[in-house]
């Protein structure tokens, strides 16, 4: 018998058959590779949110593939049941695990027990990567989400794995969190020919947020004077730091640190800076920081974002915020391009007339005269296959509590749809099979996304506005009948829960897929050569048409590039019309 569960990065395949031993073979098949050294997550403490959540978010970049949103059902399995790893390394048929007594739903990145795990890569030293370690840091991921009940939980089940079957992926940023404690956690592996993995995690303090984009960010930490060997990893500062046995002593082997234990850093160790990596990764978490603490504080740290290293070498691990968070500010932060920072893509010549902060590819090119350049890499970028902001409550049952808002494509030109950590179904439009890369379709949440943002980004500051009005409709409404959900949990056994809730996600999905092909019907009128009419509400109304306004600082670079070319000559036209309107 064959069952197909549709996974989103990696898309997970499932075989039963019967035999003298019950065997489940679990495919990771991993749909496209671009999204490495490509993702931004955002984490927020209990304390540090407006209501008691945890809260983390997830970019997964990259070009030329969609994220459909991924559906593995909860299920208790026989003794000697076994799955075989296939996840976007190298393939090894011979790479079989066994499989635990009962595996947790996950939906998305997030279980039924509101455990979430999102990451991002760095790559480190490259040497340490392992080809013939079992787990990819995906299917890691995927793997630990099925049998982790708890955070802390999840931080032991990636040692074991990795520490008996090997780590093939470079070097990650594990965000690993559930409805009462975030935890940040990097991992890289050995080198050829060494099993298992080195790693250090750190509980986030529960007022503080904090932030990674595809660099390192653990520097030194507290050390303990001996390893627990019930668990085979170091614990410390009271339990709120914990580190693989050989983090420390490995790096002195390979020659990556010398000196005392409590000196040791993990960044420099396993993953030394450079500019290029700062400024495209470490100026994302500056920005974030820049929205929730004092600005004039925040832009201390320019120097470092701008690779003077010796005036400064990092960021805070974390930050108290000046006010707590909500959800709808880290949708807001997942949108970013710099605005109103020294970095703001909108503000220079290169926004082009409509003051765009989207950038082509490629991000590092030459000037005529050899100079290297680059373009900035803000949070919210095109290329995005998926994005999400989990959000886990420790105050409401785990079928209501856990709801990762999600959609397909750039965070900027979307609404995030709830879908709750418990459903049993995935909404049609965010399913694999109505994703293809190759085929447009109007069943597809990833191209109607990117046929309404493909739009937008040429004449960014003359449509954008109408996006955003799409954008806020939908996203007040979800937020404002959240509370009429859990209401209606309060009153439903855990069976009609979760069809309720399975039913409210597909019914949000359709809302918005509805709201967008009306959205997309709007700017094609309103928006006609490049020119605009009225609209209220959604809705072409009578009125003069409008060219919408060049950038200033695009006009003034015209002007000084050309000169009086296109300066007008200042005289009354014989008709007393203005011949170039």
């Amino acid at each position: 018998m064959l069952h197909f569960i549709r996974n989103t990065v990696p898309l997970r395949i499932v075989f039963k058959y019967n035999s003298m031993k019950k065997m489940i073979l679990t495919v990771a098949a991993m749909l496209v590779t671009a999204a490495t050294f490509a993702c931004t997550n955002l984490i927020v403490g209990k304390k540090a949110s407006v209501d008691g959540s945890v809260m983390c978010t997830y970019n997964c970049d990259g070009f030329g593939f969609a994220s459909p949103l991924s559906y593995s059902p909860a299920g208790a399995h026989a003794a000697n049941e076994m799955i075989q790893l296939r996840g976007w390394g190298p393939v090894a048929a011979n790479r079989i695990i066994p499989q635990v007594s009962y595996t947790y739903g996950v939906v998305g990145l997030m279980n039924d027990k509101q455990v979430t795990i999102v990451e991002t890569t760095w790559d480190g030293r490259e040497e340490l990567t392992n080809p013939e370690g079992y787990f990819d840091y995906f299917t890691l991921m995927d793997i630990t989400l099925q049998r982790a009940a708890t955070a802390r939980e999840a931080i032991t089940v990636i040692d074991h794995l990795v520490q008996e079957f090997g780590y093939n992926s470079t070097g990650e940023n594990l965000t690993i969190c559930d409805k009462n404690e975030a935890w940040i956690m990097e991992i890289i592996g050995k080198g050829k020919g060494n099993k298992g993995a080195v790693w250090v995690a750190r509980r986030l303090p529960d007022d503080c947020i904090t932030a990674w984009a595809n660099l390192s960010r653990i520097r030194q930490f507290p050390v303990a004077k001996k390893m627990d060997k019930k668990l085979g990893y170091f614990v410390s500062d009271e339990g709120n730091t914990m580190y693989s046995a050989e983090c420390i002593t490995f790096a002195r082997e390979k020659g990556f640190f010398s000196g005392k234990d409590e000196d040791f850093s993990w960044r420099e160790a396993y993953c030394p800076i450079d500019f290029k990596a700062v400024r495209a990764c470490d100026a994302r978490v500056w920005s974030f920081f820049r929205h929730h603490y004092n600005t004039a504080e925040m832009d201390k740290y320019l120097p470092y974002i701008n690779g003077q290293f010796d005036v400064c070498d990092a960021l805070p691990l974390w930050i108290k915020p000046d006010a707590p968070l909500s959800v709808r500010d880290l949708m807001t932060d997942m949108r970013d391009h710099y605005e109103g920072t020294a970095l703001d893509m909108t503000a220079d010549v290169s926004a082009g007339p409509w003051a765009s902060p989207y950038r082509n590819q490629p991000v590092t090119f030459k000037s005529s005269d050899g100079t290297d350049m680059f373009r900035e890499r803000p949070i919210g970028c095109q290329q995005s296959g998926m994005t999400m902001v989990c959000q886990m409550r420790s105050f409401l049952p785990d079928e209501v509590g856990g709801v990762t808002y999600f959609n397909m494509d750039d965070a900027t030109m979307v609404a995030y749809v709830p879908a709750y950590c418990s459903i049993t179904r995935v909404p049609e439009p965010f399913r694999s099979e109505n994703n293809s890369m190759q085929e447009f379709s109007t069943n597809s949440a990833f191209w109607m996304n990117n046929f309404v943002a493909n739009m937008i980004y040429p004449r960014y500051s003359a449509m954008i506005g109408d996006l955003r009005d799409a954008q806020k409709e939908l996203e007040d409404f979800y937020a404002e009948d959240q509370k009429k959900v859990e209401e209606q949990a309060a009153k439903l056994q855990h069976t009609a829960l979760v069809e309720f809730l399975t039913k409210k996600t597909e019914t949000y999905t359709d809302m918005m897929m509805k709201r967008w092909d009306k959205l997309a019907k709007l700017l094609i009128v309103k928006h006609n050569d490049q020119i605009m009419q009225a609209s209220e509400n959604g809705v072409i109304t009578r009125g003069r048409r409008q060219s919408p306004a060049y950038a200033p600082t695009f006009i003034d670079a015209v002007k000084a590039q050309t000169g009086n070319r296109y300066v007008k000559v200042n005289e009354k036209a014989v008709d007393n019309r203005d011949p170039f309107r």
